[in-house]
């Protein structure tokens, strides 16, 4: 209540001081400590084809560690390794999703935005690849039927 007030007071002397002083130009917005984000949000970005396609690896990759973290995958360390690829590209991808929804790509120009999301996609693609055969050569270690089988098969 007394942060309201203060900018209320704010406001009211910022427009007495622009009534007292008819002569002098005032400025189109008052100096009254009043903060404003610069963080910028691009409501179309998720209708692009580059959003849609980083939605679904953010979804797929959450998939994959929520089907191997639901089991005892740590008992069988070809499991962890695929458990670590995915949680790692599901944590970089949405970082990545931040940065282009949020357009700080446009705020720094120096970083080869594209070049950086093509290696992130060329890496994420090859270790996926890899930790999906570890994961399906270790569903034959799990019981048939039983919620791990199901799950690493899925996963896999």
């Amino acid at each position: 209540r007394q942060t309201v007030s203060k900018h209320t007071d704010c406001l009211r002397q910022c427009t007495m001081e622009r009534n007292a002083v008819p002569a002098r130009r005032s400025p189109s917005v008052p100096e009254c400590n009043i903060s404003t984000s610069t963080m910028a949000f691009d409501q179309h970005f998720t209708t692009t084809a580059k959003g849609i396609l980083l939605l679904a690896e953010i979804v797929c990759g959450m998939l994959v560690w929520i089907l191997l973290g639901g089991t005892e995958y740590f008992h069988l360390s070809a499991l962890c390794w695929a458990m670590f690829v995915a949680v790692l590209y599901w944590v970089l991808t949405v970082c990545l999703f931040i940065i282009y929804l949020t357009g700080v790509h446009n705020r720094i120009p120096q970083v080869p935005w594209t070049l950086l999301s093509l290696c992130l996609n060329c890496s994420a693609t090859a270790l996926y690849l890899v930790a999906a055969v570890v994961a399906a050569l270790s569903v034959d270690q799990a019981i048939v039927g039983r919620h791990n089988y199901n799950c690493w098969a899925a996963s896999a």
